[in-house]
């Protein structure tokens, strides 16, 4: 019974420390046969010894073992003649620093064991006992193969007894046999790339490309699939049919987002804005309007040359105009958009309110750097492009 108390003890010890196994894990059983060096405590008038012996560790975790170690020297005398036998029985527990797989393996321990003290073939009386031994220290297990692997262990004992503390440095051989236990291997059923348990979108037929969450592509953020996409570049926040195309509520040909007149009669010819009849450019008239660097504010001086596309609607009452605003490719193309939607709509204003155009005959646009007359790359290209045109149509 007082062998298998400090046994016991360490079982308990390390149990409490133990992790929960994960769904799958490597055990391995170790043979550990070892030869070392045991330095005794003064007290114990022992002389430093060879020590051998031989281990069988259990690494139930990737970082956790217990290991039950059987270990034997024979001491001589330090200050008188004879001998002294030394047995130990101990389980100590071990936490490595790195998985099993690892070719470096380095970790800690803690254990406890009996230790017995014999007579040896040179009796010195009174020197027989035994007592118990607890011990810390670390080691390094390299992985020479799978099965097999280097042990370098250095310890420190401490007998309760006598309040002794020994050091103990060995190095043995591991022969290592294992096992993997838990969840089978995943699986991935739809043979997606994407494994079952991880797969949003399970059933995602053979060959269609998907994300990480095993979903099908959908480069344009429509809610329809590519492979499913018949439209696969509508623009963002679109409404879209089960096809992944805009939705043309009056059946004219033209999307719900271009369509100017969304309640053509059904059958009708529309234009391609969606509006019945045709539209013609009849005049393009390039206004001459300077603005202010990064404004979109008409000085007065200009009234004359807008009053050129007002005094030809005047005298063609059937006509419309489309302002349209250009800029050149200098900054980013979304600014540039909106910083020419904001001149065309400038010159727009001055037309109806100043020179008397009813608005219902005045469109807007701004085409920002999408539409240049010259290359950009030189100052007067540029120039050139930075413009405002007045499109006179007329509708058959």
């Amino acid at each position: 019974m007082t062998v298998m108390r400090p046994f016991a003890a360490a079982a308990l010890a390390v149990a409490v420390a133990t992790p929960a196994v994960a769904e799958e894990t490597n055990q391995y059983i170790y043979l550990n046969p070892f030869a070392g060096y045991q330095l005794f405590d003064d007290k114990r008038d022992l002389s430093e010894t060879g020590t051998y012996g031989f281990g069988v560790e259990f690494r139930f975790a990737p970082r956790w073992a217990l290991e039950g170690v059987y270990s034997k020297a024979d001491a001589d005398r330090k200050y008188v003649s004879g001998d002294s036998d030394f047995n130990e029985y101990r389980l100590d527990g071990l936490y490595y620093l790195a998985d099993a797989e690892e070719a470096w393996n380095p970790y800690l321990a803690v254990g406890a064991g009996h230790a017995d003290f014999g007579d040896g073939p040179v009796r010195t009386a009174g020197t027989s006992h035994d007592e118990t031994r607890v011990n810390v220290g670390a080691g390094v297990r390299y992985n020479i193969s799978d099965s097999v692997s280097l042990r370098g262990d250095l310890r420190e004992f401490h007998g309760i007894d006598e309040s002794t503390f020994d050091t103990q440095v060995s190095l043995g051989l591991s022969l290592a046999f294992g096992r993997t236990i838990g969840t089978p291997d995943p699986v991935d059923s739809d043979l997606d790339g994407v494994y079952d348990d991880s797969d949003q979108c399970p059933g995602t037929p053979a060959g269609v490309p998907v994300d990480r969450l095993g979903c099908a592509l959908d480069d344009d953020n429509d809610g329809i699939a590519n492979h499913l996409d018949r439209c696969p570049d509508t623009p963002a926040g679109a409404t879209v049919n089960s096809r992944g195309c805009e939705l043309d509520s009056d059946r004219d040909g033209v999307v719900d987002s271009q369509d100017k007149c969304p309640d053509t009669t059904a059958g009708a010819d529309v234009d391609d804005e969606g509006c019945e009849g045709v539209t013609e450019t009849i005049e393009t008239i390039d206004l001459r309007v300077q603005f202010p660097l990064d404004s979109a504010r008409i000085d007065d001086a200009y009234d004359a040359e807008i009053r050129r596309v007002a005094e030809f609607m005047e005298k063609h009452p059937d006509t419309s105009v489309e302002i349209a605003g250009h800029t050149d490719a200098s900054g980013p193309a979304e600014y540039n958009q909106k910083l020419s939607q904001r001149r065309a709509e400038a010159v727009a204003q001055r037309l109806t309110d100043a020179l008397g155009i009813d608005a219902s005959r005045v469109t807007a646009v701004g085409y920002g750097e999408s539409r240049p007359l010259q290359d950009d790359d030189s100052a007067g290209g540029r120039a050139q492009n930075r413009r405002v045109e007045a499109h006179i149509q007329v509708r058959y």
